[in-house]
């Protein structure tokens, strides 16, 4: 039996002009831990280790934060981490969250690349490439994102894909600001984007994971 009859996710593929997008596996986390930026922005909140240097605490919470999107997963409330790979080469990750999804149909992302993958454009396409799943077979109406306000290249791909900024807040465990943003399903739908992603693999039983069949 293969991976996907046992977990459909993993028969989804997104596909752009330079990269293909599968749903991360636990096989990959070892290689994903090794090219690992230094500088990833990790969750402030997320379970430190005082044995361990910056470093390994940062691959641990990569790890924990895959198996926990795994071994949580519900119809309500679930994140599919996305292994982002250029000519076969793994150069990062891109995770599509729908924390409330049977409420609001609302949609949240995050993602990194290698520090040598940067300034090619990968990141627009990568989110682009996700948004393209949530607006298309899965019927999301809104996505929204946020980073603190000098994270000048993840505010950038969020501009660029046609988000608006909302407002501002205030991360309590490091003060930092961040600013948020929100696309809305007909924003996503007039900018013509969705033609130049190519999304596979969703089929009756990958769409049960995620409740059914959206109302695009």
């Amino acid at each position: 039996m293969r991976l996907v009859d046992v977990w459909p996710l993993h028969g989804l593929r997104l596909t752009t002009a330079d990269l293909e997008l599968r749903p991360t596996t636990e096989a990959e986390l070892p290689q994903l831990c090794t090219i690992l930026p230094s500088d990833l922005e990790t969750d402030p909140a997320a379970t430190r280790y005082a044995g361990l240097d910056d470093r390994a605490n940062h691959r641990a919470i990569l790890a924990q934060s895959y198996w926990r999107a795994m071994g949580t997963w519900s119809t309500h409330d679930w994140v599919v981490p996305f292994a982002v790979r250029h000519d076969g080469e793994l150069v990062g990750m891109q995770a599509l969250e729908g924390p409330d999804w049977t409420s609001d149909r609302t949609v949240d992302s995050w993602s990194w690349l290698t520090t040598d993958s940067r300034g090619r454009g990968w990141g627009k396409q990568m989110r682009a490439a996700v948004l393209a799943l949530a607006f298309g077979s899965l019927g999301a109406r809104t996505a929204i994102s946020s980073a603190v306000i000098d994270n000048v290249s993840s505010l950038g791909v969020s501009r660029s894909l046609g988000y608006r900024e909302t407002h501002v807040s205030v991360l309590e465990h490091s003060g930092q600001t961040l600013r948020h943003v929100r696309l809305d399903r007909d924003a996503w739908q007039a900018s013509g984007l969705a033609d130049e992603i190519v999304v596979e693999g969703v089929d009756p039983a990958t769409l049960a994971l995620f409740g059914g069949a959206g109302d695009a």
